[in-house]
């Protein structure tokens, strides 16, 4: 008799797996850790010119989705700062923490990070703090534009059949710890 319980409870929970990836698709942390990798290098002219000038390039961008904020992707990676003023040329390392609100674009099967904002920056040499407050602004509105138009994760009809299925009929997206669920029913 135990047997058969443990028999049909297995058969229960087969089932419901394999109704709900007909009801939505999953993308994972990990899926868009990698494809952020794309991202990686993302470089910017910003400053004044012939004032200041500062070219930055960004990279090791990692994700966690949903975790410390709800319905948020928070971002971390790194940036190097080569800085070019009156007062000579200047190199500063920052450590960057950003937060962003994932939007799901149906025609182009696409997850977008949009409302972008540099929340948190760590810079060394610790002198070179008063540059980077004074280009923040210019930062944070060079990573929204980038963000806004080229998307964190582009769902494939080649790749699997839930990718497909989620590019035909999804409606939104949900955000939970961890992953970006698509669900394909209102």
């Amino acid at each position: 008799m135990k047997k058969i319980v443990i028999a049909a409870a297995l058969i229960v929970s087969g089932l419901l797996v394999g109704c709900n990836q007909l009801t939505q698709y999953t993308v994972s942390e990990q899926e868009i850790n990698q494809a952020l990798e794309k991202h990686n290098n993302f470089s910017k002219d910003i400053g004044v010119p012939g004032v200041a000038d500062a070219h930055i390039v960004l990279n090791n961008l990692v994700s966690q989705i949903g975790r410390e904020e709800p319905n948020k992707v928070m971002l971390s990676g790194d940036a190097s700062l080569d800085m070019n003023s009156l007062f000579g040329s200047q190199k500063a390392n920052i450590k960057l923490k950003l937060k962003a609100l994932p939007v799901f674009n149906k025609e182009k099967g696409a997850i977008y990070l949009q409302e972008m904002e540099v929340v948190d920056a760590e810079v060394t040499p610790e002198k070179m703090k008063p540059v980077l407050q004074t280009l923040m602004p210019y930062l944070n509105q060079s990573l929204r534009n980038y963000f806004n138009q080229q998307p964190a994760y582009i769902l494939s009809e080649d790749k699997s059949q839930g990718e497909a299925l989620a590019k035909k009929y999804a409606k939104g997206i949900e955000v939970k710890p961890g992953q970006i669920i698509i669900p394909f029913t209102d």
